[in-house]
């Protein structure tokens, strides 16, 4: 059976956002890069499914370039990405001209009949679209290592007018698990093209050509399943059959093109064995995150002085000599560019070195296979507060970036597990939080900072546990756990390439939002630091002091609120204001806070620290009445564990509800507090 379809109609299904990236709102997201947003009008659409983990995203980066995020565990892709396939780079050794095609990344599915939001959205796409929002093909990434479960999906779009590509992923891995392929004796089996790639090696020529070839021939209907044979059959009961019929079409396909070597032991298992082990597991996970931190903190720490000593150095020593030449050398024109810009933009740059050794890291772990076993061994600990373990993936992605990890919990089937897992997301540490963690660590801790780190995220995994089971037992006390359903990818070296171009698209999009949000934060800190609130001074007066400023007034309001937790000072509570903005600006707003005021000065120097450190570490020992240690452990305790950024609250209204949102806000203020002053009370009777 054939329909015809016209290809080339180069348009995007109707749901689809044309400003979409992937994940949530690239936009709000600090880590994420976004996907490419160019389409080429008239161009053929394909659209790329299949199943979670099977290599989709990357196969996606791999044809278009896109830098869409990639991770080596499910649920990686939520939202659509798109971006456009320029066959000439494939074809760049051949003869062979290139063409152009509308890439669009579908959310992973294992089949068109949906389990959660996700699923559903790809299914709706692919069934419920027609006329020239239908794309032109459609390719099924297939992962080699599993490929009868990837094509099942495959099998079911086959039943629909649509020409079909299946594209075999992961044939590195496939081949060290003794699994030989034949592509073309699967084509012969299965009715369409089938087409062997590795997307990490970047070899798209093959995959070019049999597109290319594809879209000269109409659409047709392949039929694994004969509906007349099960015609008495209805409901459940037809379904049933249906499926069975699919499994069993697929299984003599697979049959036909694959040789396995029974005798070659899986190094895979071999290394589940303590990977997975009930005990073992976890001090595994926690031994892996605590290597990570000791990494970013002490390899990141001579970059860090180095960009620190080119900011309040040779770049500010430019900025004071452009406000000379130009005639602007007053005091609070150097206020701005000086101690606001420079050395508040600046403070935060420093921290590039540290963002990027993380994002690095953390690729790496992803890339290898290893994050996907972190699921499997929170799934004890998930399932105590009602959730089931795959609710581990928006958690884990959170502490990259809060923004698409609530976006990621549409990868859950049950509204309630979604809800409650929006509402934790705010509790995992997200990179932002990082950077203050690390500045404090290093000015109170320096010979233990990364331990330190560390300490912080173990207590932002105890704080979501608590969190998990105090939500269960007073709001969804009936609430059950599903059982955790999730693919184990096969282990495999990482590759520098794909490591290194993940890193650069978070790093990229970290630079991109970060630095808007700290130029303006900067700049409107700046302008309430000139404005008086008292009488006798006027707008940028020279003898203003921050205290007296609208910003000092507001902030000193403040304060009394928090010194029973030992930072009752306006210039510690200050920035904690603005770091609702993003909590990369609570660092630029204490650099120029310090800069106007200037405390450091006959505070007794320590040789290698800088200014900024000195003037915490002063202002720490006077607002906690001798108790520094106990104040700066309830500091950080309070910055990890209230409202993260205005970001992370548009998306939990986008995905919750303002109710849900406004609940949470107001629960992470009043559990903040009262785990700061805890911290404070306790720690100040030893420290």
């Amino acid at each position: 059976m054939s329909t015809p379809v016209t290809p080339g109609s180069g348009q995007l299904p109707a749901d689809v956002d044309p400003n979409a990236g992937n994940g949530a709102s690239a936009s709000a997201c600090s880590h994420c890069g976004a996907a490419a947003n160019e389409v080429s009008h008239g161009a053929p659409t394909i659209a790329l499914v299949g199943a979670p983990n099977a290599g989709k995203s990357t196969l996606f980066n791999a044809l278009t370039g896109a830098g869409a995020t990639m991770g080596n565990y499910p649920g990686t892709t939520v939202e659509i990405s798109r971006g456009v396939w320029h066959t000439h780079k494939a074809f760049r050794r051949s003869s062979q001209r290139g063409t152009e095609y509308n890439v669009i990344d579908f959310p992973g599915a294992y089949s068109l009949d949906p389990m959660s939001p996700d699923e559903a959205l790809t299914s709706d796409l692919l069934l419920h679209n027609s006329g020239p929002n239908r794309p032109d093909l459609i390719m099924v990434a297939v992962d080699t290592s599993n490929i009868a479960r990837g094509l099942y999906l495959a099998a079911q779009i086959a039943e629909h007018p649509y020409r079909v590509v299946v594209v075999l992923t992961k044939g590195d891995v496939a081949q060290r698990q003794g699994l030989e392929v034949d592509a073309d004796a699967l084509s012969r089996s299965l009715g369409m093209p089938v087409v062997a790639i590795d997307p990490r090696r970047r070899d798209m020529s093959t995959l070019a050509e049999t597109v290319a070839a594809e879209l000269q021939r109409p659409a047709r209907v392949i039929r694994p399943v004969d509906l007349a044979a099960h015609a008495h059959l209805e409901g459940n009961d037809l379904e049933f059959a249906a499926a069975d019929a699919r499994f069993e079409w697929i299984d003599d396909a697979v049959a036909a093109a694959t040789v396995r070597d029974e005798q070659q032991a899986s190094t895979t298992e071999k290394i589940d064995r303590f990977v997975l082990h009930p005990v073992l597991g976890p001090v595994i996970f926690l031994a892996a995150m605590w290597l990570v931190f000791q990494i970013t903190t002490t390899v990141a720490a001579p970059f860090q002085t180095l960009l620190e000593d080119f900011f309040t150095g040779p770049v500010s020593s430019w900025g004071e000599a452009l406000l000379t030449a130009v005639g602007l050398d007053y005091p609070f024109m150097h206020g701005l560019l000086i101690d606001g810009i420079i050395n508040g933009v600046g403070m935060v740059l420093t921290f590039v070195p540290l963002m990027a050794l993380m994002f690095l890291c953390l690729a790496v772990l992803e890339d290898s296979g290893y994050m996907a076993r972190a699921a499997v061994v929170a799934d004890r600990v998930m399932r105590a507060i009602g959730l089931p373990g795959k609710a581990f993936i928006p958690l884990i992605v959170g502490f990259g970036c809060n923004v698409p990890a609530i976006s990621a919990t549409r990868v859950l089937g049950s509204p309630q597990h979604r809800r409650m897992t929006a509402l934790l997301v705010p509790f995992t540490s997200c990179s932002a939080r990082l950077t203050v963690y690390v500045m404090l660590a290093n000015t109170f801790f320096p010979d233990h900072a990364g331990t330190v780190v560390f300490a912080m995220y173990v207590v932002s995994i105890l704080l979501v546990v608590l969190s998990g089971l105090l939500l269960k037992n007073l709001l969804w006390r009936t609430m059950g756990a599903d059982p955790l359903v999730i693919d184990l990818p096969v282990y495999q070296w990482p590759t520098a390439r794909l490591s290194l171009s993940v890193m650069w698209a978070r790093l990229r999009g970290f630079l991109q939002t970060a630095g808007g949000i700290i130029v303006a934060t900067v700049v409107a800190i700046w302008f309430l630091q000139s404005t008086p609130a008292v009488a006798g001074h006027t707008w940028g007066d020279e003898e203003l002091a921050p205290q007296d400023s609208v910003y000092g007034v507001v902030s000193d309001a403040i304060a009394p609120v928090f010194e029973p937790a030992g930072f009752g000072s306006w210039s510690l509570t200050g920035p904690l204001i603005t770091g609702f903005l993003a909590k990369e600006a609570l660092i630029s707003t204490w650099a120029q806070t310090y800069a106007l005021e200037d405390p450091s000065e006959g505070t007794g120097q320590e040789q290698g620290e800088s200014d900024l450190a000195r003037a915490v570490r002063a202002d720490f020992d006077q607002t906690s009445g001798g108790h520094p240690i106990a104040a700066i452990w309830a500091y950080m305790i309070f910055l990890m564990a209230y409202t993260p950024c205005v970001a992370t609250l548009a998306a939990q209204r986008r995905e919750i509800g303002w109710k849900w949102t406004m609940l949470g806000m107001v629960g992470q203020l009043a559990l903040a507090w009262a785990l700061a002053v805890g911290t404070f009370q306790l720690l100040r009777l030893f420290f």
